[in-house]
């Protein structure tokens, strides 16, 4: 079903400020304040996604994804406008005693499992000769952990680690053997000569939350395949506009126009004992061709994944019949999107908004705002063009309730953000 759409541009809500919830120095002194939770997921799908309380079916496919404290609801596994590819419910980025958490790692994965989660990650702090963080036997262990995990086809376990500079920023590096630290990367050209020597991959983490935003995103061609992502939402916070209202600009502007060519996630950055079950809290969708660690690292190189906070739902998009996280041989037309925006029964004629954003100095630009509702797909069409930037991001949100961290006053994305879609990048 293809929905109709106005295009009434929203003016913006601001009502509520900044709350500054990242403020101060946490109890370790070197690491970021604050802990997470994560969400709860979908029904089973596509890509056998299993569930650590419930017993598979002889077949080795998921029989019920059972055992949360809440409800497992929400979307399908198979998308509406594309062949392929299954979705599965990610948490990439969670902390453990062995950092700054304060959870048994012995604990974690199953924890995620049996929240519903598909593909769950842990990644504690590396900083400065392990104080405070991974130790070379800790990250043994964590590997040790991830290994026993692991259960290819229905639930993939990942090891990796939380680069941390308390200027600088915070990097998730995933798939490499080992791991580095201040003492051997010391700073942003290091760490990625260290990535890209490795085989890894990586993401900028709550970005600009620490002042120097990864050198303010100063770019490295070198590293750019390697850096597949940019956490948009984390924990409970929407990243588009936060640390607006002190002065910061939008980080998602600073890193796509710097050159990055990141896909967008989400994550719990789960710091607690809870791991998986929270409601709201970050998580990343991504479209696999297979639920296993090669074919999530195949998934996120290729930027085929999406960041919300709503567990089970599904949002797969195209631009020109190009999947988000692509290229569109174009420098100016017309770009025809479609977008499956599905979270099943409950979701069932809610009101949702779509954003495009484009490139802008401070902040994205809106080229259009479409109203629509979910659990259908959305068809509509915008003349881009490569001289206003090479990037184009769709933004789904909830137009009945405020941004908790604004932008600009009148900005169209001063709503709730739901999700967002990996970008697309003109290149002629």
């Amino acid at each position: 079903m293809t929905g109709d759409h106005s295009h009434h541009h929203h003016e913006g809500r601001h009502e509520g400020r900044h709350e500054g919830r990242h403020e101060g120095i946490d109890r370790r002194g070197l690491l970021a304040a604050g802990a997470g939770g994560l969400l709860v997921l979908a029904t089973p799908g596509v890509a056998s996604a299993g569930a650590g309380r419930t017993a598979r079916a002889e077949t080795g496919t998921a029989a019920t994804v059972g055992a949360g404290p809440a409800a497992l609801t929400g979307a399908a596994r198979a998308s509406a406008i594309t062949a392929g590819t299954g979705l599965v419910h990610a948490d990439l980025h969670n902390h453990t005693v062995m950092s700054d958490g304060d959870g048994d790692p012995a604990l974690a994965f199953a924890s995620m499992r049996s929240a519903g989660l598909d593909v769950a990650a842990l990644t504690d702090h590396t900083t400065l000769f392990g104080i405070s963080g991974l130790s070379k036997s800790e990250w043994d262990r964590t590997g040790a952990l991830a290994n026993a995990a692991d259960d290819p086809g229905n639930y993939t376990a990942i090891r990796g680690f939380e680069w941390s500079h308390p200027l600088l920023g915070h990097v998730n590096v995933w798939f490499t053997n080992g791991f580095t630290d201040l003492g051997g990367s010391s700073n942003m050209g290091g760490l990625y000569n260290w990535i890209t020597g490795n085989g890894g991959i990586a993401s900028f983490n709550h970005p600009g939350r620490e002042v120097g935003r990864f050198g303010n995103f100063s770019y490295s061609a070198a590293a750019r395949d390697a850096m597949v992502s940019l956490e948009m939402f984390n924990r409970g916070d929407d990243y588009l506009f936060d640390g607006w209202s002190e002065g910061r600009t939008c980080a998602l502007n600073a890193c796509l126009n710097a050159g990055w060519r990141t896909g967008l996630s989400g994550v719990s950055d789960e710091h607690g004992t809870d791991w998986g079950f929270p409601e709201g809290k970050g998580r990343t969708g991504l479209w696999v061709t297979q639920n296993t660690r090669a074919g999530v690292l195949e998934a996120m190189r290729a930027r085929r994944f999406f960041a919300t906070r709503v567990s089970g739902l599904r949002v797969d998009a195209t631009a020109n019949d190009v999947r988000m996280g692509g290229v569109l041989p174009l420098a100016r037309g017309d770009v025809r999107f479609a977008l499956d925006l599905d979270r099943g029964p409950d979701w069932q004629g809610k009101p949702v908004r779509i954003q495009v954003l484009r490139p802008g100095v401070a902040a994205p630009t809106v080229a259009d705002v479409i109203d629509t509702v979910a659990n259908q797909v959305v068809r509509f069409t915008v003349p881009l063009d490569v001289a206003m930037g090479n990037w184009v991001v769709l933004r789904v949100s909830d137009p009945t309730r405020p941004n908790p961290s604004p932008g600009p006053n009148g900005h169209p994305c001063n709503d709730f953000g739901l999700a967002y879609t990996s970008p697309w990048w003109l290149q002629p």
